[in-house]
Order: structure tokens, then sequence, then C-alpha cells
């Protein structure tokens, strides 16, 4: 079994058992990060850690003096390495550096070692500390870095992102449940514009065509970054009409058709999520091989 089909295999097990892995629920609490720097681990690292908090490999407990408790149970992170070819060379006549993923076992701190935790983060703030005006600002501002257009279509029966024109229609707001409910639809369309050729030119042949493979390709995207945004904004949605079995045999059929789906999936979705929050820098832009790099504990 290759790094992929551990990862597919990880989340299909999750999605057999009813749970949503991109839907947990997160609000209101801690992403997960590592020990060695502090940082927040990659999106489909925090898919794959089942609780928040810090983490770290055994070796790094060690060399910190602690110790793993008995019965303790790692989980595997992810990241992306780079090597270099043995037959391909670059522009410069250089062996051609390729990626590849590898991965890295590595325990909670607070409930399975005898260490004090190192970066104490700050909680996600909740809906009720993340002011309307606020999420307003965020969006705004993506908008005129990315020239995305918002079409509100009173009475209409759904929201779509066009990429001909690059725009976003919605329904008015008044027509959704809540209040939050608007916003997750305005992000999940938001994260498909990223797409654009003229951001991050992610769309392909027949991208639109519904049911087809690169839709649900883009869907996925759509659906991770979604989570992630209103995770980070601590907006909380009833989805629960998302959780039906149809929803999660088909993404479960997906995965298990295309082992790598998952993991481009996330890394693309971190991606747009970086850019709507403008934090997405010219290097990750243009070099695939580091979307999707982890904070390594």
């Amino acid at each position: 079994m290759n790094v992929y089909e551990i990862v597919t295999d990880r989340i299909v097990k999750e999605l057999e058992n009813g749970q949503i892995p991109w839907k947990k629920p997160w609000v209101g609490t801690e992403y997960a990060w590592g020990r060695n720097n502090g940082k927040f681990y990659s999106i489909l690292n925090q898919l794959l850690v089942e609780k928040s908090g810090e983490y770290a490999t055994f070796g790094k407990i060690q060399k910190d003096g602690g110790k793993v408790k008995k019965g303790a149970t790692h989980k595997d992170i992810f990241c992306w390495g780079m090597r270099e070819s043995k037959t391909e060379k670059d522009k410069d006549g250089k062996p051609k550096m390729i990626p590849y993923l590898k991965w890295w076992q590595v325990f909670n701190i607070k409930e399975d070692t005898d260490l004090d935790v190192k970066y104490h983060k700050e909680l996600v703030q909740t809906f009720d500390t993340a002011p309307i005006e606020e999420i307003d600002r965020i969006i705004n501002d993506y908008a005129g870095r990315s020239g995305v257009k918002f079409i509100t279509d009173k009475g209409c029966d759904r929201a779509y992102y066009s990429p001909t024109d690059h725009t976003i229609h919605l329904p008015s707001i008044e027509q959704f449940k809540n209040v939050a409910l608007y916003y997750s639809t305005k992000f999940h369309e938001m994260i498909h514009s990223t797409g654009h050729k003229s951001l991050l030119n992610r769309f392909e042949k027949g991208q639109t065509k519904f049911g087809s493979e690169v839709y649900s390709k883009e869907e996925l995207v759509a659906e991770i970054g979604t989570a992630c945004i209103l995770n980070r904004l601590g907006i909380e949605t009833d989805d629960s009409f998302r959780n039906s079995t149809a929803y999660v045999q088909n993404w479960a059929k997906h995965l298990k058709a295309d082992s790598k789906m998952i993991v481009s999936a996330s890394s693309k979705a971190e991606k747009a999520v970086k850019l709507i929050f403008n934090e997405l820098d010219e290097k990750e832009n243009n070099n695939d091989a580091t979307e999707m790099v982890a904070s390594v504990a």
C-alpha cells in the first residue's frame, strides 16, 4: 500500500463510519500543530488527526525529556519531500526535483505524553466573536484582489460560480434559513472562483459538467476549503442534511476510485483558502510541490 492509498484508506474508513472528515466540529476548538515550530498542520493533516492540540514524533518527545504513555496510539501525518530525479533534467540541465509524499507518526502531547504543551494556541473564535463586518471585509478584500463579481439573484433557488464571466450568483440573504448558511454558501462559491485562469488556474476541460470526474474533484476542493474557512471564522451551520447515506457513499466511491483525489483536493483547497485570506505567497502559487507542506512535529 503506497502513501496515497494509506491516506485514502483512513478517510474512506471515516466516511464508512458515517463521519465526514472535512465536516468535523472544529469550531470553538484549537487546530492541530507541530511541537517542532508551533505551526498549524496542513488541511490534509487536520483531517487525519482526530483531536486538536500539539503533536510531536516519538523522537522529538524523547529529545524534550518526555515519555509516551503506555497504550498511546500514534497518528499518521503526511507532507511533501523533494528528491532528485535520476533521469529527468530541469531547464538548466540539473537533476529535476521530484515531489513525493512521506509520512510521520505523531502523538498528542497533552493526552499521550507527560510533557507540557510548548505552544499554546488561541481558541478559534465562535460566531458571536466573528462580527459580520469582519467577515464582509474579508470577502470584499478578496473580491477587490480577484476581480470576481457578486450578483444577487432574488427569487433564484440556486447558487453558482460562472468562470466564463468570473461571477458568483447567490439568492438574496433573506432566502436562507440563517445568516451562517448564507455565508457558508458564499464561501463555497468563492472557493470555486479561485480556480479562475487569472488566479490559481485550476479548471480542466469538462470541469462544470455535473457528475463528471473533474466536477467531483472540484466539488471536493470547495467542500474542504469551505469547511476550513467556516472553522476559522467560527461559523457553525446545520449540515445534517448533507450527512445522508447517499452523500457519504458518493464520496467514498470517488475516493476509492482515485487514491490521489483526497490528497490533491486538500492541497488545492489549502491554496484557495490562503488566496481568499491573502496569505498565499508567490512561491506557493507557482510550486505545486510546496502546496501541501505541513508543519512536521
